[in-house]
């Protein structure tokens, strides 16, 4: 693994432990997904100066929506692929987002396409599957499209022309639980938003004395900060928030 241009590392070795001294052990080999994704993250963790902003979405009637979806469609319509839509919106809005660095780090590449990758969970380990041309598909199609390269993702593996192209990557940990995390970047994209479990939250209702519960979805959005500052970072998570927020805008 090459260090990026102009970064010099000299650290020290890693410390080699007899672990079977202290009890007993098994060594498991890492599988060759994990082995070429540990390379690819240490790679982006070193090289790319990173930072992680968090806020909440009321995705309150989002839920209603993919019921109404659902029940028009016969299908199954998942919370990620109203996300997708969100972050198409994002983009479009913050182009700066839906950009990567050229190789040199010295020329911003502007991208005219959306495609998003969705973190796909396998025995094997992590893989990136890309949905291509989000801004031309409805949420319906979205979700089949994600569903579909998600289960051959898990079981066959995925050639790499479903895995490069991404503008922007989704990873979402809501089915499972946590309040937040900070993902790593998945180069040359310049950002990745993290997605964790909704929770029902109580805020101030109209009238001052009363509450409202609301359905609140934590999102992790961490980005190059040499592309990206951080008013830009919570202006673009504050818009995939909005647009989140009217899930009947995102359908079509």
């Amino acid at each position: 693994m090459s260090a990026a241009p102009g970064l010099s590392l000299n650290l020290p070795a890693w410390p080699v432990v007899d672990f079977a001294a202290f009890g007993e052990v098994e060594a498991v080999p890492l599988s060759r997904i994990q082995k070429l994704t540990a390379g690819y993250l240490s790679r982006n963790w070193v090289a790319i100066p990173q930072v992680t902003h968090h806020d909440d979405a009321d995705i309150t009637a989002l839920d209603g929506c993919r019921a109404r979806l659902a029940n028009e469609t016969g299908k199954r319509v998942t919370p990620v692929a109203f996300m997708v839509k969100a972050l198409v919106e994002g983009l479009r809005a913050f182009p700066c987002f839906n950009a990567s660095l050229d190789a040199s780090g010295q020329t911003l590449i502007l991208k005219k396409y959306f495609h998003v990758g969705i973190a796909v969970d396998t025995p094997a380990g992590l893989l990136v599957a890309v949905i291509r041309d989000c801004d031309k598909k409805g949420v319906v199609q979205i979700a089949s499209e994600i569903a579909d390269i998600s289960a051959r993702a898990r079981t066959k593996g995925l050639p790499m022309t479903d895995m490069l192209g991404g503008c922007m990557t989704v990873s979402s940990l809501g089915h499972i639980g946590g309040t937040a995390f900070s993902p790593i970047i998945n180069a040359p994209e310049v950002a990745i938003l993290g997605v964790s479990k909704a929770q029902w939250k109580p805020q101030r209702g109209e009238n001052a004395n009363a509450i409202d519960w609301r359905m609140m979805l934590p999102l992790s959005l961490t980005y190059d900060h040499r592309v990206i500052n951080g008013a830009d970072a919570a202006r673009f998570v504050a818009h995939v928030a909005a647009a989140l927020a009217q899930p009947d805008t995102l359908v079509e």
